[in-house]
């Protein structure tokens, strides 16, 4: 992240004085350091759901798209010992990590969405898959995985599994600590419930992948929701809906306040565009996405 050194109190007022001039956002003071607000936020999209899962051609569709990153999936899951993961191939890889170089590109997290459809708290093996994941994040220098509980691992209809959730989370923290990542869960319970959740589990490594389509649909206060967490439990946000209709046509997301609660509460970072596909153009993919994240960066990057 670029940095401007600035000295003394008047230059400082100096400086700021200089930005409103000149039309730009006052920067946030960290230390004797400013940060523009505008590199604060950065979009990313997923390729799968670009109907790209695995595709390195998923990289330049984001690049045309405008977003700053991509989060790659890890492969399906099924009845495999682990992910079908192309990324495990060093050629592949390499072809990934020169491709991004080329276009600019950054990978903001990779995902395992085979646990959507499968058991994190009863499926064997999950240990070797969840290493997998983080054998891959480090092969190419990537920060945060996403992990979520899926339908099965609902801790709000099934409360018996978090005994059996939390001691194998326990465990991915091990793992993640060691190979110094972050692993985000996304769950079904409520800010307060996750909080309570992540106490248990008790890593640092393991924290909330955030997605704004879970509160919303269950009726909370979204913001309220981001408050409860604060910046140190959100490791990345899914800033996305349910289908029907772009981000900026969204009469139940005030995208405004969102990014003044996320300045509130000093979350900097991604923000991944999941869904929030038009219903009349579900598999418009350019339409979509382009849409979305040129809508998230008129809010989140100016």
């Amino acid at each position: 992240m670029a940095t401007v050194e600035i000295s003394g109190d008047l230059n400082r007022r100096r400086f700021l004085t200089i930005l409103a001039g000149l039309g730009l956002s006052v920067p946030l003071y960290a230390g004797s350091e400013f940060f523009l607000k505008s590199e604060r936020y950065k979009i990313g999209v997923i390729d799968l759901m670009l109907l790209k899962r695995q595709k390195i051609s998923a990289l330049a569709l984001a690049s045309e798209i405008g977003a700053d990153g991509i989060e790659i999936d890890m492969g399906g899951l099924g009845d495999r010992p682990t992910f079908d993961n192309r990324l495990s191939d060093v050629t592949v890889r390499d072809e990934y990590l020169t491709a991004a170089k080329k276009l600019n590109l950054q990978f903001c997290s990779l995902a395992m969405t085979g646990f959507y459809a499968q058991s994190f708290a009863k499926r064997e093996g999950v240990e070797r898959m969840v290493q997998d994941c983080i054998t891959t994040m480090q092969q190419m220098h990537i920060k945060v995985a996403f992990l979520p509980l899926g339908v099965q691992g609902d801790l709000v209809k099934n409360p018996e599994l978090r005994p059996l959730i939390v001691e194998r989370l326990k465990k991915v923290g091990a793992l993640a600590e060691k190979a110094g990542v972050i692993i985000g869960i996304e769950t079904a319970l409520d800010a307060a419930g996750e909080v309570s959740l992540l106490k248990e589990i008790g890593s640092k490594a393991v924290q909330i992948y955030f997605n704004f389509s879970n509160p919303l649909e269950a009726g909370r206060d979204l913001c309220e929701e981001l408050r409860i967490l604060g910046k140190k439990r959100i490791c990345q946000i899914h800033c996305t809906d349910k289908d029907g209709v772009w981000l900026e046509n969204n009469p139940r997301l005030d995208m405004k306040k969102v990014r003044r609660t996320l300045d509130e509460i000093g979350y900097e970072g991604w923000l991944v565009v999941e869904r929030s596909r038009d219903a009349a153009a579900p598999r418009d993919v350019k339409g979509n996405y382009g849409a979305n994240t040129k809508y998230l960066k008129s809010i989140f990057q100016v």
